[in-house]
């Protein structure tokens, strides 16, 4: 029986990529207004640099303000469109920021679940590969501060998703056997495969219905949205 729940953040408790989505093209759209250039082009251009990011982050940005890297993206981003301006970079970092923000929500029965599963006498952390910068505020908007036994930050911890140690940790902290705690999240390699190799149960959110990797390790359950999870999880019945 699963014990302790462990669940990622972005794209699995609420949905970011919309929301950072929805912020960029805001931002792109304004700033073709003003000054007359190709607001799909900017906006693509933006995603790709975020996206570059996150897919490649390492503890060496940890070091690194995030307040101030957006602006670089935003200004690597200005460039494709003809514009050099670090100052309007700057704007759009800080209005981008704002924007996200305004969008936060979390998935349709998210914090029910939540609930559910600490009711049903489960411990609950959070594992993110975000930065302390932004998602502690992002955790209070999101009204999740209070909801979690153990909260983990990559460069609070110093560890990102996949690394076994990051999952080994969660365990230690919450006190329940790394093969009694379950992981939920979105992303197969960060989620799945470094829960997997650290015993865990583990249940993949498919929210864009990808393909599992070649060769990859099957996780014990697929779902399509986070309302499906608690059914998937061998949990004791309700009232024992």
């Amino acid at each position: 029986m699963i014990e302790a729940v462990l669940f990622d953040l972005d794209d699995t408790l609420h949905d970011d990529t919309r929301t950072y989505r929805r912020a960029a093209e805001r931002v792109a759209n304004e700033v073709a207004a003003e000054r007359g250039v190709d607001a799909r082009r900017l906006f693509e251009g933006y995603v790709r640099e975020a996206e570059n990011f996150w897919q490649t982050l390492s503890p060496q940005a940890f070091n690194v303000p995030l307040v101030g890297l957006r602006a670089r993206m935003w200004a690597t981003a200005l460039r494709s469109v003809g514009l050099d301006d670090a100052r309007l970079a700057e704007r759009c970092g800080a209005a981008y920021n704002e924007y996200r923000r305004a969008y936060l929500q979390l998935w349709p029965g998210a914090l029910q679940l939540l609930l559910s599963l600490r009711a049903r006498g489960c411990k609950l952390a959070l594992i993110t590969n975000g930065m302390a910068e932004t998602h502690r505020e992002k955790i209070v908007l999101l009204q999740l501060e209070d909801v979690f036994d153990e909260i983990f930050i990559a460069d609070e911890v110093g560890l990102i998703k996949p690394d076994v140690r990051l999952f080994a940790l969660a365990a230690q902290r919450l006190g329940v056997p790394a093969e009694r705690c379950a992981m939920v999240g979105d992303r197969y390699e960060r989620d799945v495969r470094g829960a997997h190799d650290a015993g865990m149960f583990t249940v993949w959110v498919n929210v864009r219905d990808e393909a599992l990797p070649p060769g990859a390790p099957a996780p014990d359950v697929i779902v399509g949205g986070i309302a499906e999870v608690e059914a998937a999880l061998p949990l004791r019945p309700s009232g024992t």
